[in-house]
């Protein structure tokens, strides 16, 4: 039986100083100065306009991404969240994440984001030697990385996550452990730690550069996931880690349960139940920022998941997750039962893609192969 799942909210800031050449976000190098007014304005009209999805629902996490929030300036921030805890109702534990680029972070002060009600902040590290970041076109260095890091958390942020890539351009297992252990001494509540990958539409796609061979990565990803385990991080999602089960992230924790978000600025994408009508919506927005600001409205397409189309949208990140997803879940959150999906099921456990229990719970070998496993539920 269809029910509605909880509600969060996204909030898409498109501007970066510079365009990264792995980055396939919706991001756009600034050129002239930011219409940060206009654009704060259009985003409480976009909000507005998505009153009736809440649907008597309070909001469990923020999470404002990008582009990079924090070249806005703590003002116009201050504004935009002076709006939402007047006129949008919150959970009272309600997590509201910020993503932050150590080079544009003099933009806005940790201090004034904690005042404003912003409670955890994303660190885009991604690594602490400076080579590194150079190569992956990033604007700042490991001065800087530690300058923002020793600010936030002077400024009070205790929960707050770190972006570490790894297999990057010409590195070793050396260098990989490296990174990771300097983020594990900064002593973060949570980590992101991924494989860099080549998008299409990205720089790096159309002129490859020459990453780790299979034998590296194998290594990296073996030996790292022993030193976050020894260091009291504990994995939940395929590259997410947490110091204990409070500090998961519950913004990502909503994507991947297949719950419900509104999604607001230049390209957002949304996800929304409808209970009367028995119904699950993707909803997106205009991508770029001057359409987007130009627009009477601002939604540029909307659709319905069709019914055969559910299993496979809720499977392909749920089963990211190493925790089991039950019967009910399933249920509740596609309006489907479970004995539609019991051939796919059938067959990954007989593959030994997923764990023979009662359960929906991905292997070991699922995770390797999770491509494959979630397209044994997509439609034929």
């Amino acid at each position: 039986m269809l029910k509605l799942p909880p509600l969060s909210l996204y909030i898409h800031f498109p501007w970066c100083v510079k365009k990264c050449p792995y980055c396939d976000f919706n991001s756009h190098p600034i050129k002239n100065k930011i219409p940060a007014k206009e654009y704060i304005d259009a985003l409480i009209r976009d909000l507005i306009s998505h009153l009736d999805a809440l649907q008597d629902r309070k909001i469990i996490s923020i999470f404002l991404g990008g582009g990079t929030p924090s070249a806005f300036s703590s003002t116009e921030m201050a504004r935009l969240f002076e709006f939402i805890f007047k006129n949008i109702p919150l959970e009272d534990q309600v997590e509201i994440t910020i993503e932050a680029n150590p080079g544009t972070i003099e933009h806005g002060n940790f201090s004034e984001y904690k005042d404003m009600g912003i409670n955890r902040v994303s660190l885009g590290v991604q690594s602490f030697q400076n080579d590194k970041l150079k190569s992956l076109g990033r604007i700042h260095d490991n001065a800087q990385v530690e300058t923002a890091i020793n600010n936030l958390t002077t400024a009070g942020f205790h929960n707050f996550n770190i972006d570490i890539m790894h297999g990057l351009p010409s590195q070793t297992v050396e260098d990989a452990l490296y990174d990771l252990q300097k983020a594990i001494d900064f002593n973060p509540t949570h980590l992101s730690w991924y494989q860099l990958t080549l998008e299409p539409n990205t720089k790096f796609y159309a002129f490859p550069p020459t990453l780790p061979d299979e034998d590296t990565l194998y290594e990296i990803e073996r030996q790292g996931k022993t030193l976050l385990d020894n260091s009291g991080f504990s994995q939940y999602e395929i590259s997410a880690y947490s110091k204990s089960p409070e500090t998961q992230a519950k913004h990502n924790l909503n994507y991947w349960l297949f719950g419900d978000y509104i999604g607001i600025g230049a390209g957002a994408h949304g996800k929304l139940t409808d209970i009367k009508n028995k119904t699950i919506m993707r909803i997106w927005k205009h991508r770029h920022p001057k359409q987007y600001l130009s627009q009477p409205k601002y939604i540029q397409g909307f659709e319905t998941i069709t019914e055969d189309e559910i299993p496979y949208e809720f499977m392909i990140n749920a089963l990211r997750l190493n925790q089991g997803i039950t019967q009910d879940v399933f249920e509740n959150r596609t309006g489907i039962s479970i004995k539609n999906i019991a051939k796919p099921l059938a067959m990954a456990r007989s593959k030994s893609l997923l764990l023979p229990s009662n359960v929906i719970q991905t292997t070991k070998l699922g995770k390797r192969y999770l491509n494959d496993l979630t397209t044994l539920f997509s439609p034929s």
